[in-house]
């Protein structure tokens, strides 16, 4: 029988707590450095398409011309929405307004339309064909989601174009530019996964149960709609446009954080550097000439110099999502999508996370240390009124 004094004390979050061993990849706060299977996150976004970085989470290497041919094709495939699904959405978009719960109610009926197997049950190949059809899947049902909420009819998907391609073009209805495709790829491949964060933790610990990959989908995207984790782009966007002019940044940020706000857009849970992916998109953004961008830089250092003076000796820079909501709106993209798109992108790493986690035959359940009135007290014996 378990003690209090077999319990590990922890950090608060579990910060730095290693809880098993990945070979997806890593991220080095420190360094302001995260990988992929040993190569750096941001060169493939630089060099590399959406499909050949979600080759490498799945199957461990970069494929040869070949493989590409036929995991595009596949995945060209998979995206395109099973009837029973596409028939469904309507009426899940009748009851909301947020893609997000969308796709998270939809994704949980997939599952049963196609039949899934809990992963305990599953072999491998089983496996990974979920997971491949659950993440190609997803950025139909986004885009199809983001039309019926705008009294549009959905498009359907297009088996012969790229993932990144598709998708802008199942949004808006139009094909996409070529700026505007590899904009967002490159933003894909740079933030398909990132180490063990709050939503691909959850759809590990749901992994570990034995259960079904919707169920994992699920829960990932519960965790991942939080303001605090995949909520973040739109939010910064918003603050971008209360600020409306450089000006005005220094006295908007000093307001704020002396109302104890936290600023959007600012400051990463890992990096204590500046963040790889921000840096990344900002050199993407200014591809654009546009009075957001000019706007954007100068906000940043606008907002890291008053927050240098306010919370001295932290590092609080621009993270992810401060450029993300600027490029997407650049290529496009309505603030709304700006959450699911980022979702587009981490769907990827989460099922190859619970790919993983999948051959490990071991529960993770953590304990709780209990911190009410002290035990046992007597059950109070009620009287007869």
């Amino acid at each position: 029988m378990s003690t209090t004094t077999d319990f590990i004390t922890v950090p608060r979050g579990l910060a730095k707590v290693v809880v098993t061993d990945t070979k997806l990849g890593d991220v080095r706060g420190d360094e302001g450095f995260f990988h992929y299977r040993q190569y750096s996150a941001v060169e493939l976004a630089a060099q590399v398409g959406l499909e050949e970085a979600w080759h490498l989470l799945f199957h461990g290497h970069l494929p040869t011309d070949h493989e590409l041919s036929a995991f595009r094709a596949q995945i060209g495939r998979l995206r395109v929405m099973p009837a029973g699904l596409a028939e469904l959405l309507p009426a899940l978009c009748a009851t909301t307004n947020d893609s997000l719960q969308v796709l998270r109610t939809a994704l949980s009926a997939w599952g049963g339309v196609a039949g899934l197997r809990t992963l305990y049950d599953s072999g491998e190949d089983e496996r990974t064909a979920a997971a491949m059809a659950a993440a190609a899947v997803t950025p139909s049902i986004l885009a199809a989601a983001h039309r019926l909420h705008h009294g549009l009819e959905p498009v359907p998907a297009d088996p012969s174009l790229g993932h990144a391609e598709d998708y802008l073009r199942m949004v808006s209805g139009e094909r996409p530019s070529a700026r505007d495709v590899r904009a967002v790829e490159q933003y894909l491949v740079a933030t398909m996964d990132h180490g063990f964060n709050a939503s691909t933790f959850t759809a590990r610990v749901i992994a570990s149960t034995g259960a079904d990959l919707a169920a994992c989908l699920v829960g990932a995207i519960g965790s991942f709609s939080g303001p605090k984790h995949g909520g973040a782009p739109s939010r910064a966007l918003e603050a971008l446009d209360e600020i409306g002019t450089l000006d005005r940044a220094d006295a908007w940020v000093r307001r704020h954080v002396g109302a104890g706000d936290r600023i959007m857009g600012f400051g990463h849970a890992v990096y204590r550097t500046r963040d790889p992916r921000s840096e990344m998109l900002k050199a993407i953004a200014r591809g654009w000439d546009d009075p957001l961008v000019d706007l954007a830089v100068g906000v940043e250092d606008a907002v890291e110099a008053a927050l240098a003076e306010l919370k001295p000796g932290r590092e609080l820079h621009a993270n992810v999502e401060f450029y993300a909501g600027v490029v997407m709106r650049l290529a496009g993209l309505d603030p709304s999508m700006f959450t699911p798109t980022f979702c587009v992108a981490r769907v990827v790493g989460w099922t190859a996370n619970v790919l993983e986690q999948s051959r490990d035959p071991k529960i993770i359940r953590p304990a709780a240390r209990y911190v009410g009135p002290p035990p046992p007290q007597p059950v109070p014996v009620r009287t007869a009124s």
